[in-house]
């Protein structure tokens, strides 16, 4: 049975940047064109997120998740995929596990997140993991279509 490994690392990581790529392509066809989804686009810079985990299966990338500061208490994932042919293992469930233990490690009390309700698959895994649906959260408290997820940690 292949191993899964995972690297920790930054926004300026190649693979996370073709992951990001990935996304970006995948959320704009889910909606409709990129045009319906340009209000959250500066909010969603891949070298803005410093810490960064990639899921390797023999030495090749297979799914990201990241997190950065959101305030003093609260840090926000970013980012959180895993390549459609790798669903079903358990990969975004072991990288959410060590996202808030990293989250944590550095004295943030909450993990907070945003997704969109057409994004089911996603937001089963957040439930799965603990989360419950918050008010949204600035900035995404006046983009239509954002849902946003917390868990005290």
């Amino acid at each position: 049975m292949d191993m899964v490994e995972y690297t920790w690392t930054d926004g300026l990581n190649k693979d996370f940047e073709h992951f990001y790529q990935l996304t970006e392509a995948y959320y704009s066809k889910l909606v409709g064109g990129i045009c319906n989804r340009k209000g959250f686009l500066p909010y969603n810079i891949s070298n803005d997120i410093p810490d960064v985990l990639i899921a390797y299966m023999n030495g090749t990338p297979i799914g990201c998740a990241g997190f950065k500061e959101y305030s003093q208490t609260d840090a926000e994932i970013k980012r959180v995929w895993v390549q459609p042919e790798f669903r079903g293992k358990h990969i975004a469930s072991d990288m959410m596990s060590q996202i808030e233990n990293k989250i944590k490690n550095k004295g943030y009390k909450r993990a907070v997140l945003q997704t969109r309700e057409i994004m089911t698959d996603a937001i089963r895994l957040y439930e799965k993991c603990g989360y419950l649906r918050v008010d949204n959260y600035p900035p995404y408290d006046h983009l239509d279509g954002a849902i946003c997820f917390a868990k005290r940690l």
